[in-house]
């Protein structure tokens, strides 16, 4: 370690310096020799730190959602080159460069912090050894070494021996107990915001291998922490428990407020600005009209979470604007189908009213007697000339009714025999 925190020796005074400002601060407040004035200093450090890494921290959400809707893109070049390495990493940073994403963006916080870790752990480690550093001239060395957080020096650590540790003015229990807790509490901070990176703010419509990775991550972080625990001192724990808060409640801040497309995360924040501006009509946030404005872009490109919004917006009356605005419009305007096409609404189709037996059986028979054409005249319906015409014919009939009725029955006179039947 002693390499390492040469390498970063320029940076020891600056941090030496940033936590003797504070300790003068705090030192005023609860006294110069207490674990308040030396832990609180190492917390505003941490604060301090942070909160210059935001442009960072920016800049790395961007770059892994970048990376996030690059995966199948990827996956395609992966699987046409599988067999040709070189051309995979020539296609890959083709990619790049024609996206303007960079992988290494995403750890620009970790790699910007580690020399401000690496100089806080070279400036606790010296005062454990009793050496001054940077600004920390004897009687501030002095003060720090008597400073203690619930029973355990700020320069001890989980495996000092109890000799030295007594050397410090505590007992070995205590500095076990103290930075196990610590060490737990670290270890599942950088769990959860892991986890809910993961289950809450990644895209789920698309499976690639980089949420694997990421799957991988949420187990092998706690682990790397609760390894190298052991040998970081009361002080350095409070630094990366520190950090690991402030990144578990800035991320919570962003998944909250600007979360991945196609996430839960987005399907709750959506779900939630829709029901605001449905009962207030209009988009308030300047963050929320840039949000409204980037879906309106999309047409049909949104996913399942962004047509569902649109969809809600049109039956509370409201249109979506290019603007990120929205307006008044038609209750019953165009919602959009699953594919994103615009599709009306149809009129609700009406059941018949049921009819009694009785009734369908008269409405069948009044229907038919109005369908039958007439096929005779009525009597009255006659005209004058036919009434002889119809009378003669109707005599003629009756002279000669024996006659058919002796052609409709056997004829008279002798009847031929009937040939015998063949047996």
């Amino acid at each position: 370690m002693d390499t390492i925190a040469s390498l970063f020796s320029f940076i020891t005074t600056p941090v030496s310096w940033v936590i003797v400002q504070f300790h003068s601060v705090y030192g005023a407040l609860f006294g110069p020799d207490t674990g308040w004035a030396w832990g609180l200093s190492i917390v505003s450090l941490v604060i301090l730190i942070r909160i210059c890494l935001i442009p960072l921290f920016v800049k790395q959400i961007k770059s892994t959602r970048a990376m996030q809707t690059l995966q199948p893109e990827m996956k395609k070049i992966q699987e046409r080159y599988k067999n040709d390495k070189q051309r995979q990493s020539e296609e890959m940073m083709k990619l790049y460069k024609e996206t303007g994403t960079n992988p290494l963006s995403s750890c620009l916080p970790i790699l910007a912090q580690s020399p401000f870790f690496f100089a806080l752990y070279h400036v606790l480690n010296s005062i454990a050894t009793g050496d001054t550093i940077g600004v920390i001239n004897q009687s501030l060395l002095q003060s720090a070494q008597k400073a203690h957080i619930v029973g355990a020096p700020l320069a001890a650590k989980f495996t000092d021996s109890a000799s030295k540790v007594e050397a410090l003015g505590a007992s070995l229990t205590d500095v076990r107990v103290v930075t196990a807790i610590m060490i737990v509490l670290m270890s599942a901070s950088q769990f959860f915001t892991q986890r809910q990176l993961m289950t809450k703010n990644v895209d789920t419509t698309v499976k690639t291998p980089f949420m694997q990775q990421q799957k991988m991550l949420m187990y092998v972080f706690p682990v790397m922490f609760a390894v190298f625990g052991i040998n970081f001192p009361v002080g350095v724990l409070v630094y990366w428990l520190t950090t690991n808060v402030w990144t578990m409640g800035q991320q919570m801040y962003v998944i909250h407020n600007n979360p991945t497309p196609g996430s839960k995360a987005q399907a709750s924040y959506l779900e939630r600005l829709d029901k605001h501006v449905s009962q207030h009509s209009k988009v308030g946030r300047r963050r929320d009209r840039a949000i409204v404005k980037a879906i309106v872009a999309k047409g049909r490109d949104r996913n399942e979470f962004e047509r569902k919004f649109i969809n809600g917006l049109s039956k509370a009356g409201l249109v979506a604007q290019a603007d990120g605005t929205v307006v008044k419009g038609d209750a019953s305007a165009a919602v959009e189908t699953e594919d994103g096409t615009p599709a009306t609404a149809t009129p609700k189709r009406q059941q018949p009213k049921r009819q009694s037996k009785s009734q369908r059986h008269s409405g069948a028979a009044k229907a038919a007697g109005e369908a039958e054409p007439k096929t005779s005249l009525s009597k009255s319906d006659e005209p004058e000339d036919a009434k002889p015409a119809a009378a003669a014919q109707k005599g003629g009939a009756k002279s000669g009714g024996g006659r058919s009725k002796a052609q409709s029955g056997q004829r008279k006179g002798p009847q031929r025999p009937k040939s015998p039947s063949k047996k």
